[in-house]
């Protein structure tokens, strides 16, 4: 059974599209500057106008919440196991819905589970895929405690107090991570997301398979994108999955004074990788 994702349109164009799959605990919002820089950057440089969707995950922002049906099993700690699986299928059926059979996938964070998925499941669909600020391996652990425990916090309190943490910063942070502006824009935008809709994504991440076997089997153009100040995905990380890409030759960039979330703290740098990627795809 697939779920119903919704989608955002930024631009209408031609050919391959690009579809951007955001990350956690936001909503497809966390895109908007970047989408925007995508299009200036493609102007300035006479690039055929393609299509930029950024489809949003159940449970986010005002998405519909899958039910018990659509989520499938349930794991004795509480995970989904196989809610990615059906969640990425969702993508699939959306896209063709749109009336094409190919696409760029761009996943950050969460979203780049999606974009592996894509590829483990469909890689007829997948034309080009972006990774950024992402891993392939599943949650294990503390790790996987980690999000149960977010999402039966957020359920039993019905807030979304668990995750406010990504709104804040320490001294370690990225300068942007720490402006105001950027506190400002975060604290938004997890206050209008649903309680039980982060602890849904966050049953959803645990539950998700290991997809690093998914990595040598990407065989069209690639990009690697990570922050330099990321805690959880820095480039000595992210270098790995380059490394495991031996099917492709992925580029890479490392982006300076940038935490987890680059394509909202350095956009128009994000947009310029993608850019380049959508340039490799197109030759």
């Amino acid at each position: 059974m697939t779920m119903k994702i919704e989608n955002t349109t930024y631009r209408d164009g031609f050919g391959i599209p690009l579809v951007l799959i955001h990350a956690f605990p936001i909503d497809h919002r966390m895109w908007d500057e970047c989408a925007q820089a995508i299009c200036d950057l493609s102007a300035l440089n006479d690039v055929p106008p393609f299509s930029i969707y950024a489809p949003q995950m159940p449970g986010a922002g005002t998405s519909e919440i899958p039910t018990a049906v659509e989520s499938g099993s349930v794991d004795p700690d509480g995970a989904y196991p196989q809610a990615l699986e059906r969640m990425t299928q969702g993508y699939a059926e959306l896209l063709k819905s749109l009336g094409h059979t190919r696409a760029i996938w761009v996943g950050l964070s969460m979203g780049g589970y999606v974009a592996l998925m894509m590829q483990k499941l469909h890689p007829e669909m997948v034309a080009g895929i972006a990774l950024c600020d992402t891993k392939a391996q599943g949650d294990a652990g503390h790790s996987r405690e980690n999000r149960l425990n977010i999402a039966r916090q957020c359920e039993k309190g019905n807030s979304v107090d668990p995750v406010m943490g990504f709104a804040k910063a320490t001294d370690k942070d990225s300068s942007v991570k720490q402006s105001a502006a950027f506190i400002r824009k975060f604290t938004g935008w997890l206050n209008e997301q649903s309680p039980e809709g982060v602890a849904w994504r966050e049953r959803m991440a645990a539950g998700r398979p290991d997809l690093s076997d998914v990595l040598p089997q990407i065989t069209v153009p690639a990009a690697i994108v990570s922050g330099d100040k990321d805690p959880s995905s820095p480039p000595a990380v992210m270098k790995e999955l380059q490394q495991a890409m031996t099917s492709t030759d992925a580029s890479f960039t490392a982006i300076e004074d940038c935490g987890h979330f680059s394509a909202v703290e350095h956009p128009e740098q994000v947009a310029r990788a993608l850019l380049d990627l959508v340039g490799r795809v197109h030759d």
